[in-house]
């Protein structure tokens, strides 16, 4: 086999071949019935654009999935080698060399995951070469310690063609494009290789097919729409007219594709549905958004960033270079962008959605391998889950919404994949409900809800689905909209859903909390970027509309939890920008009013001792003595009732945020989901 240098196969040209037939990717499978994989160990596989998108984007929850001992797959499609320049702040801009900055990068990640393993930065790894699906070869990294093991795969796909196209945003586009790769300096790999689009996606099935992942995390397919100055669009790397850079969007864009074509070959030649969860994670919208990370948590996210940047000074002993210069030392917290400052999912909100039996069993709904599933306690308050009950409508968005009728039936919404595909197909999303038949029974047909946006881009850029259930019977769904402002439709009690209707108001994250109060009028809330946005219903029945702006309270971080008081008022509470106490809300009445404590009857009773975190916060229960499930510092589950605070120390990580349900017994009880991609649940 013919050999070419580094440097040659770093800057071997893009080309274009005959059109493949285009191939139709799989439709969505609604159908329930299929058989679910349940016997998997657990193993968290991350789909990156670049080397130090996990670090940046991913941390604080890679972290401590590796730290209780879940092995880490990393898979980086390109060579991040950019333009070659791998400049140290300071000191004379080097000469473009980009097998040296791909291997530096690669390097950089080395060193932080040996300090993340507790050894020696520069501790040597096991290198080979992986064989691929189709003939592609990639460089694989290994390194075991103290139960923990972590491998990085590079595909090292160039991020530039040598006809100023983009690498994997183009090959995501153009059928014709053949998309070389960069052979980093030092690496075992000694030939580039290339990429058609369905070559890459058959090496992605194929690697979620060898190593079966439990948890996949990936990057935000669908990034918000974005209107920066063409200078400040530049200069933050975002791609034009939306928050995040093409790279990580077409990385999410082939990852989400290749799970759907991964799940559908499975189960087309009678294997059961993998089962897996997925977290997509938000990248530069983090720099447009208030900071939801406090000074603690901050803090150990950027320390790995500092033995990724490395330095020109290090002795690592790899000759391309010892790190990402430009990121070493503080600079990740100087950074003007604040990119590591915040860690935002994609598809937020607690999961799974729970429910009650009419047995009194309790039951809870997720997503596993792209599908809607059911749970089923065996028998009431036994804790003990049955195998999952595969309820179809794939594929779905990781969170559903969820609300009960007044008959005890529940409703279930999901944000679903209707069509995924590049060259041109049909990209487009659907809000899709499913309704039981009776209470504790079967479910009836998927019903597909449309989408409250018209256009095919702005139709991608949608939220995840909220409800709630008003006393006159109605359903409100509610859904963070293309304008990132809240869109709605109404369920009749007859089943008639009206039209979708833009709700104005100003700009908010997702993350909706949405509750009834005393008096049977719905409210919504969200997080904006000055401010707690509020939308209500003047009267039982009339529609829900945009209030104005709760302001004079903190700004939150994330969006805030709400439990609804007797005396028709609402309690929020959240966790403010960049803070790790709680802050209490109270909205409603002739005033809002705001602490640092629980608000019981409008008084303050004192900041909850011990309760300090980050991340979103569930409250339930009654309103002058509430229940709150939260994170600590260090990700441990919380849970604060009135009769003090219990922190989970045992047991699988969970994924995203836990869910809290109060029995009829009064007795909270959490479920989540675990890394291994099975329901725990916790009855303090």
């Amino acid at each position: 086999m013919a050999t070419i240098s580094a440097a040659s196969a770093a800057a071997l040209p893009a080309c274009t071949a005959l059109a493949p037939p285009r191939r139709r990717n799989p439709a969505p499978d609604p159908l329930p019935g299929l058989p679910i994989s349940t016997a998997r160990p657990a193993l968290m596989m991350q789909v990156l654009a670049h080397p130090d998108d996990d670090l940046y984007f991913m941390n604080p929850d890679t972290r401590q999935a590796f730290h209780d001992k879940t092995p880490l797959v990393c898979v980086y499609l390109t060579g991040g080698e950019a333009d070659g320049v791998n400049r140290m702040p300071g000191r004379p801009r080097p000469a473009p060399d980009k097998a040296a900055y791909s291997s530096s990068r690669h390097q950089g990640l080395r060193q932080a995951y040996a300090t993340l393993l507790g050894l020696d930065s520069f501790t040597n790894w096991e290198k080979s070469v992986l064989e691929l699906d189709g003939g592609h070869r990639a460089e694989i990294n290994r390194l075991a310690h103290d139960g923990r093991r972590v491998e990085l795969i590079f595909i090292n796909t160039a991020m530039h063609t040598s006809y100023g196209r983009l690498g994997l945003p183009s090959l995501w586009q153009d059928r014709r494009l053949v998309l070389p790769t960069v052979v980093a300096d030092d690496s075992p790999l000694r030939q580039a290789g290339s990429y058609t689009y369905d070559g890459l996606l058959d090496v992605l099935v194929g690697l979620f097919d060898t190593y079966r992942p439990t948890a996949v995390h990936t990057l935000d397919p669908d990034p918000d729409i974005q209107h920066s100055t063409e200078a400040a669009r530049r200069r933050d790397s975002e791609q034009k007219g939306y928050s995040d850079h093409p790279d990580h969007t077409a990385t999410a864009l082939f990852t989400w594709t290749a799970l759907i074509r991964w799940v559908a070959r499975v189960t087309a030649r009678g294997g059961e549905v993998p089962s897996f969860a997925t977290t997509a994670y938000r990248a530069y919208y983090n720099r447009h958004w208030p900071k939801n990370l406090p000074p603690a948590v901050l803090a150990r996210k950027a320390e790995v960033l500092v033995p990724y940047g490395g330095s020109a000074d290090w002795d690592c002993g790899n000759p391309g270079g010892c790190g990402d210069y430009n990121v070493g030392g503080d600079r990740p917290l100087t950074n003007r962008k604040g990119w590591v400052r915040s860690t935002h999912y994609r598809y937020p909100g607690p999961r799974p959605v729970l429910g009650t039996e009419p047995d009194g069993r309790l039951v809870a709904y997720g997503v596993l391998g792209l599908r809607a599933v059911r749970w089923r306690e065996s028998t009431p308050g036994s804790g003990m889950w049955s195998l999952p009950d595969d309820l179809g409508g794939g594929p779905l968005a990781p969170v559903l919404g969820g609300t009960a009728l007044p008959d005890g039936r529940q409703l279930l919404f999901g944000l679903r994949f209707d069509a995924i595909g590049g060259h041109g197909s049909d990209n487009t999303r659907e809000i899709v409900a499913l309704e039981q038949g009776s209470p504790g029974g079967d479910f009836r047909a998927w019903k597909g809800l449309g989408n409250p946006e018209r256009g095919q881009d702005t139709g991608r850029r949608i939220g995840v689905p909220v409800a709630v259930t008003a006393p006159d019977g109605r359903v409100h769904l509610f859904v963070r909209n293309a304008e990132k402002g809240l869109s709605t439709r109404v369920r009749d009690v007859s089943g008639r859903w009206d039209d979708w209707r833009d709700m104005g108001g100003g700009e908010i994250q997702d993350g909706l909390s949405a509750v009834v109060d005393s008096e049977a009028r719905v409210h919504v809330y969200a997080a904006g970027r000055f401010a707690v946005h509020h939308w209500a219903q003047d009267t039982p029945g009339a529609p829900v509309t945009a209030r104005t702006q709760i302001s004079g309270v903190p700004i939150p971080g994330d969006g805030p939890g709400a439990l609804a008081s007797p005396d028709g008022t609402v309690d929020l509470f959240y966790r403010a920008e960049a803070k790790a106490a709680l802050t209490t809300v109270r909205t409603g009445g002739t005033t809002d009013k705001t602490g640092t404590g629980i608000a019981e009857h409008g008084r303050n009773t004192g900041t909850p001792t011990g309760f300090d975190g980050y991340g979103p916060v569930t409250a339930v229960g009654p309103a002058h003595s509430p229940t709150l499930l939260g994170r600590t510092a260090t990700g441990l589950v919380q849970l604060r009732t009135p009769h003090g605070l219990t922190v989970r120390k045992q047991g699988p990580v969970p994924l995203d945020a836990p869910a809290l349900h109060l029995g009829k017994d009064g007795r909270p009880v959490v479920v989540a989901l675990g890394v291994d991609a099975h329901p725990w649940l916790w009855r303090p």
